[in-house]
């Protein structure tokens, strides 16, 4: 009997498939309660093992293609939901953004949006007019300079108080002063074209100042000032571009 069984089980160790993955926890407790299924369960895992060790058809190669191709057929799937991520990422930023925005005190956000009525009202009436008047443009560079060198001081009474989180240092009290330069540069200016690039520089150099340089400035404050330069700088260039299209 066992000179029949070793032919039968050389043939089956090299023609029977590979199942040792499917024996499962289940399957394990089944066999345990029944001694010729235990048998059974023996003579397959002996099968198993000599495929393993004497099989010449078993290839390690087939399966790292196989790993392969699992993760190359995955990177799609990751592909495609890199722009939901950065959707929600983006919409997330914009809900903490216009929280913020509601959460600031009401005497500094109704101020502000008051403030930048001077910009809106310029090119927003010669528009209306379809007239080109260069006193009112004048009066925008103007107002736009006043509130440059309003900027520039109000780092100024942020970093002199004792109990402040930012330092009366030179990064501080000396940068100030240059979008007040620029605006000042801008009054010079007999051409409002070249007056309005002035002042958007100034506007974007007091911006990164606001935002990158002076981290302890409240949340609310910093989206307000994005806003804020964001309408003033596109005031200035409707106005510039009015010159030029009355030109």
């Amino acid at each position: 009997d066992k000179a029949k069984m070793f032919p039968l089980i050389q043939r089956c160790c090299f023609h029977a498939p590979f199942k040792l993955q499917r024996l499962n926890s289940p399957s394990l407790l089944l066999y345990g309660r029944n001694m010729t299924t235990c048998s059974s369960l023996s003579l397959r895992l002996w099968r198993d093992v000599c495929l393993l060790t004497r099989s010449p058809s078993f290839n390690p190669a087939s399966v790292y293609v196989s790993k392969a191709q699992a993760f190359h057929t995955s990177l799609p799937f990751f592909k495609k939901k890199k722009p939901e991520e950065s959707e929600t990422k983006d919409s997330g930023i914009l809900q903490r953004s216009m929280k913020s925005l509601k959460d600031s005190p009401k005497p500094a956000l109704y101020l502000s949006l008051a403030g930048l009525i001077p910009f809106v009202s310029v090119p927003l009436s010669m528009a209306i007019q379809g007239t080109y008047y260069p006193e009112l443009a004048f009066a925008q560079i103007t107002y736009g300079a006043v509130t440059v060198s309003f900027l520039g001081g109000m780092r100024w009474g942020f970093a002199l108080p004792e109990n402040s989180p930012a330092k009366p240092d030179w990064l501080n009290l000396a940068n100030s002063t240059i979008p007040l330069l620029l605006a000042w540069q801008a009054l010079l200016f007999k051409d409002i074209t070249h007056g309005a690039v002035m002042l958007v520089m100034a506007l974007g150099i007091a911006l990164h100042y606001d935002i990158a340089l002076l981290p302890p400035y409240p949340q609310w404050f910093k989206v307000l000032r994005v806003a804020g330069t964001v309408v003033m700088v596109l005031s200035l260039l409707a106005t510039a571009a009015l010159k030029t299209i009355s030109e």
